[in-house]
């Protein structure tokens, strides 16, 4: 499954601190290459919205189907404000999946969790695959999560959030044949994220506003 290695060689996305506040959408055609993937998993809390849903919050559904499990080893920081752009940068790793499975490019869900290039990102992402009549089965896993301030002033506040992906065991099935496509794991099954978090004016949600994905990362294996 290389959505996000192809999407990052393809568009050479950078983080930086700059915030994008102002979600745009992106565009792209084209069948996603060397998706991979194995068996399902279980007990996976990819139909689960994170902790960091708070009442009095109207979160969208962020859920997977049964056949696809989005699996966060992640330990959560002491820091309050932290394990909240942590739980919310999962949950924008969730809303992109769940905007690929659900075949829309103008999912609710990933413009609740993201903004800017981040929303760019999930958008092109999506419409890739649904525009190559794709879409993912299997178990994708994130771990190795580490979350450091990013920057603070009066009505914003940023965490960069970085972890380490194994989509090794993700398969890419065609929408019409259900027919599922499978590739051996190698280097290129691995993925690292850089997430910009921001929670404005106070707001329990944490928004991406910029990601980066480095493909083939070496310290991402074993």
């Amino acid at each position: 499954m290389a959505r996000r290695a192809l999407t990052a060689a393809a568009v050479a996305l950078t983080a930086t601190a700059t915030l994008l506040l102002t979600a745009c959408g992106g565009s792209g055609t084209g069948k996603p290459d060397d998706i991979k993937g194995a068996d399902t998993g279980a007990g996976s809390p990819s139909a689960s919205p994170s902790a960091s849903a708070s009442a009095g919050v109207d979160r969208p559904d962020v859920s997977a189907p049964g056949d696809l499990a989005l699996v966060f080893d992640f330990a959560k920081p002491s820091d309050a404000d932290r394990a909240a752009a942590l739980d919310d940068a999962a949950n924008y790793i969730r809303a992109l999946n769940h905007g690929i499975t659900k075949q829309n490019p103008e999912d609710p869900a990933f413009q609740f969790y993201s903004a800017g290039q981040a929303a760019q990102y999930a958008h092109t992402q999506i419409k890739q695959y649904v525009a190559g009549g794709w879409t993912l089965t299997g178990k994708d896993r994130y771990y190795r999560a580490t979350t450091n301030p990013g920057g603070e002033s009066s009505k914003v506040k940023t965490v960069r959030v970085t972890f380490c992906e194994d989509q090794s065991k993700v398969y890419g099935k065609e929408v019409k044949s259900q027919k599922v496509h499978r590739t051996e794991e190698s280097l290129a099954s691995y993925q690292k994220f850089t997430l910009l978090m921001a929670s404005e004016h106070g707001s329990p949600v944490w928004r991406a506003q910029q990601v980066t994905v480095a493909g083939k990362a070496t310290e991402c294996r074993g």
